[in-house]
Parts: C-alpha cells; sequence; structure tokens
C-alpha cells in the first residue's frame, strides 16, 4: 500500500525553501484541507486547481507526483 501523497510530501518541508517542492510541502502543511490521506492523482489535482492558491503553476505537483510514484514503486 501506498503511503499518502501528503506523507511523502511532508519529506521536502524545510524552513528556507530552496525550491518549488519545498515551497509547494511547506503550504500544503498549512492547509488544513488538503485531503492528506489520498493517493489518488485526480482527487489532488481537482483539489488543488480549486483550492491551491499557494501553487505557482500546477507542474509543481506534477513533478512532485512524479517523485512519489518513483519512491513509492
Amino acid at each position: 500500500m501506498f503511503k499518502s501523497f501528503y506523507h511523502f510530501l511532508m519529506k521536502y518541508r524545510h524552513p528556507e525553501p530552496k525550491d518549488a517542492i519545498s515551497v509547494f510541502a511547506n503550504e500544503a502543511f498549512l492547509d488544513h484541507s488538503f485531503p492528506k490521506t489520498s493517493e489518488d492523482y485526480h482527487e489532488l489535482s481537482t483539489y488543488l486547481e480549486l483550492n491551491g492558491h499557494y501553487l505557482e503553476s500546477m507542474t509543481i505537483f506534477d513533478e512532485a507526483w512524479e517523485l512519489y510514484l518513483v519512491s513509492e514503486s
């Protein structure tokens, strides 16, 4: 079973983010409505398209998603 995407993303949290994925992780941590248990790309992308005002681009999510798939395979 995969760990949730949120759980994966939290390893990128950093007090002084140096890249877009770290910024994403920090902001997702602060987003109390983020679907923390989801492993579903479509659920997460829909949520972020509607509520992810902190994402500069959905490309950042796609890059993080690819890293998630690689780490969980």
